[in-house]
């Protein structure tokens, strides 16, 4: 690994990591959703083991390494997947799950996790398989995200969310299939454009759920000062 691509890969996954602990503090403490932050968390502490990864070395046998192999299981089976659905859901659906669903979304995610950090072969075909299902699905949700955000005139944060989806699920779709062409034994060119692009989820998700959930709140604020006043007869209903 030369100089520079040692150098964004570090720029890659520090970005990822701050940008996990940053907006994962933000969901639990100003948006009140355990599963995001759970899971922006998760990929913040990813981040952080990776650069103590690559700053002892890559030891197969060392704590460090079957971490990684967790967190890296914890979030393509259920963190990204299937807890980003149900937190997203607040602000969509206004579903809030509760603690048992909360559980089992996250116990799902450290099963799996477990269950390949005691097997830290090549991930198998049906793995492969089942990582790629399960991020393309989420994919198309947060499209659907995406939408909602274009209708509510929140271009910006729609034409992010839209973006960030699509290259997410690029990434997804090469992550065990096809190698990036000249792309060394540690897939270096292929981390530097994946954790790039997780952080740039990481950013644009949390921003989406902010103003969907402020638009939520202004329309509920509205649809209720509306009420109040056919109510006590300052506008006549329609």
């Amino acid at each position: 690994m030369d100089t520079l691509a040692m150098a964004l890969l570090l720029i890659a996954n520090v970005s990822m990591l701050a940008a996990g602990y940053y907006y994962g503090v933000k969901f639990l403490r100003r948006q009140h959703n355990l599963l995001l932050g759970i899971e922006w968390l998760v990929i913040a502490l990813s981040g952080t083991n990776v650069v103590f990864l690559a700053a002892t070395g890559i030891v197969h046998s060392s704590f460090s390494y079957h971490l990684m192999v967790f967190f890296d299981a914890f979030s393509r089976s259920f963190g990204m997947t299937l807890v980003i659905v149900l937190g997203m859901m607040a602000v969509t659906r206004g579903y809030r799950p509760s603690w048992m669903v909360d559980v089992g979304a996250v116990g799902a995610a450290v099963a799996v996790g477990l269950n390949r950090t005691l097997d830290v072969r090549p991930v198998e075909l049906g793995w492969a398989i089942f990582y790629l299902v399960m991020n393309l699905a989420v994919a198309l949700f947060m499209f659907a995200v995406a939408v909602r955000l274009w209708r509510i005139r929140e271009r910006r944060h729609a034409v992010g969310v839209f973006v960030a989806t699509a290259l997410g699920a690029f990434v997804a779709v090469i992550y065990d299939f096809f190698p990036i062409p000249g792309d060394d034994a540690d897939h270096t060119l292929f981390y530097i454009l994946a954790l790039s692009v997780w952080a740039l989820m990481l950013v644009t998700y949390y921003h989406g759920y902010r103003v969907l959930g402020e638009y939520t709140r202004g329309a509920s604020h509205d649809g209720s000062a509306a009420d109040a006043a056919v109510v006590s007869g300052v506008v006549s209903p329609q």
